[in-house]
């Protein structure tokens, strides 16, 4: 569902939007964040009430149990932005070797189960988004969530999809599939009302204690004991341990006085995104037709995926981002494409890919004062480990098959594995959730979208919508098409590519993968300073709602 509101030209100054806009996949997120807005709160509170209410609305792609990455922008005569890192780390205990049995990897246990969850990272972020940035207590941002908990929510088509996948791993867990099946142990049926009165329990002692509520007292010791007894490896200290950690964001300049402020590592996507821009301004994209233009964006692509294996967690392994970002390095790149072939893979120097689960989820936020978070959340794979803690209603990620779990060099998807990103103790994995600004003296935008490692291409071809001047509404419902170093080839939706322009491909030396169904979710907001507009754009693929909240309702 799309919902786009354009504000009057004129109305507002350009130092503030006047207005503030929610764009979230879920309109119970989107209610919650105007209700927190309405209230007096920032943006920082209304990312906290959106994510809280997302975990409760969307258990497959977000929650307590996980984490993610939230990209903020501080109002100000000169706009401070900040990155948020609440990726889930590993616990203490874990090891290279942590997935391998009789000398294989066995890759149901980074999958399905405790073993495969990672130390969550979400809790803490509310925590400190309230306490660091917010107006309203945390408590005030947490209610939405708590209400929708013990009240219930309504079972919709993408969740009796997503469940469809895991079912099995679902059933395998018994207080998963008491929570999130029907009485029967199967896909509840849509309009269904999906209640989880532990996990309102758990947010309300958020509400009361803060991050406390959750890492240490009677959240922890339910959660360290119920992970331990099915098999985990989780220890008070681990939960005690965690904390966020605040990043300087990837900023680099693109043409016509635009900056790009992006994810930087742990998430690859940042990088990614300023590389394969920098290519492109040095290709005459905006001039190419569709198959030329198509065929410039794969090229780019391929090289920046390709550098992917250098990245890890910066506080366990060194990241080359200099040279990564160095102008000439990337002009040098750029000018090895060829105009009318597709580069085999093969004759570029080797570099692993990445494999991640696709279903997170985003939102975007901004105040009426310019305040502005752009936040990728995540479990992972639908419904995480498919593993809940009894007695907290926490279902937990599969975030640690992010690591490269094979230390032999492959990982469970036969997918070469990256030294820079092996499971190690307390490190965080690596991730492509890409929360991303652009801004220029006239103009701030914000796009995210879950999907794995799909996500950089997915938000790249949306930015060249916003480049190319199109109109917010196309931005998330952009055509997606991908690729990304290794497979060697391009991976697209449905109808995205013509016969025409399929065969064209084809003869430059493209092996396409059609795919049998649409991917991604793609969140947007538009601030025109110099006309005093704000708008904002849900993916036409899910149920997102996107509004702007007037001035009068508004304290």
């Amino acid at each position: 569902m799309l919902a786009t509101l354009l504000l009057l030209a004129g109305a507002v100054q350009a130092a503030q939007p006047g207005r503030a806009a929610v764009a979230t996949p879920h309109p119970s997120a989107t209610v919650a964040g105007l209700e927190t807005l309405a209230q007096g709160g920032n943006a920082f509170d209304a990312a906290v009430a959106i994510s809280a209410a997302l975990a409760v609305a969307e258990p497959y792609g977000s929650g307590l149990g996980g984490g993610g990455f939230f990209l903020l922008r501080q109002a100000g005569e000169k706009p401070v932005y900040r990155f948020l890192d609440a990726r889930e780390r590993a616990p203490l205990a874990a090891h290279p070797r942590l997935y391998v049995r009789d000398g294989k990897v066995d890759p149901a246990l980074s999958l399905d189960g405790p073993l495969a969850a990672a130390i969550p990272g979400l809790p803490a972020a509310l925590a400190d988004l309230a306490g660091h940035y917010g107006r309203l207590p945390l408590a005030d941002s947490l209610t939405p969530a708590i209400r929708l908990a013990r009240d219930g929510i309504s079972v919709d088509r993408i969740y009796r999809e997503r469940a469809s996948w895991r079912l099995s791993s679902m059933r395998d867990d018994r207080e998963t599939a008491r929570l999130f099946l029907d009485d029967k142990g199967e896909v509840p049926e849509e309009f269904s009302l999906l209640r989880q009165p532990e996990l309102a329990n758990t947010l309300e002692r958020m509400a009361r204690y803060g991050k406390a509520g959750f890492y240490s007292g009677p959240t922890a010791e339910k959660m360290v004991e119920g992970v331990n007894a099915a098999g985990g490896i989780w220890s008070l200290r681990d939960l005690a341990d965690y904390k966020t950690v605040e990043r300087q964001p990837i900023r680099f300049p693109l043409a016509d006085g635009r900056e790009l402020i992006g994810a930087p590592p742990p998430s690859a996507g940042g990088i990614a995104l300023a590389q394969s821009l920098a290519m492109l301004q040095e290709l005459p994209w905006r001039k190419a037709d569709r198959v030329q233009r198509t065929h410039y964006v794969v090229e780019v692509l391929r090289r920046a995926y390709r550098d992917r294996s250098l990245l890890g967690d910066p506080d366990f392994v060194a990241i080359p981002q200099t040279k990564l970002l160095d102008t000439d390095y990337l002009k040098k790149l750029a000018s090895g494409i060829d105009v009318r072939r597709a580069t085999p893979s093969s004759s570029l120097p080797p570099s692993p890919p990445l494999h991640e689960g696709e279903h997170t989820t985003h939102f975007a936020v901004i105040d009426k004062d310019g305040n502005a978070v752009a936040a990728t959340l995540s479990i992972n794979l639908p419904f995480g480990a498919a593993f809940t803690v009894p007695g907290t209603g926490v279902l937990l990620n599969d975030e640690m098959d992010d690591f490269a779990t094979n230390p032999e060099g492959a990982n469970a998807y036969g997918l070469a594995a990256s030294q820079a990103n092996a499971v190690g103790s307390g490190k965080r994995p690596l991730s492509s959730m890409s929360p991303t600004f652009i801004e220029s003296d006239q103009e701030f935008t914000a796009f995210g979208t879950p999907g794995g490692s799909r996500i950089p291409s997915m938000v790249l071809l949306s930015v060249l919508e916003y480049l190319d001047g199109q109109p917010v509404s196309r931005w998330p419902a952009v055509a997606r098409y991908h690729h990304q170093y290794l497979p060697d080839q391009i991976e697209h939706e449905p109808g995205a590519f013509s016969s025409s322009e399929s065969a064209e491909l084809q003869a430059r030396g493209y092996s396409l993968k059609p795919l049998t169904r649409n991917y991604g979710n793609q969140q947007v907001l538009f601030w025109n300073k110099a006309k005093g507009s704000l708008e904002a754009a849900s993916d036409p693929r899910g149920l997102g709602l996107s509004e702007v909240l007037e001035v009068e309702k508004m304290k």
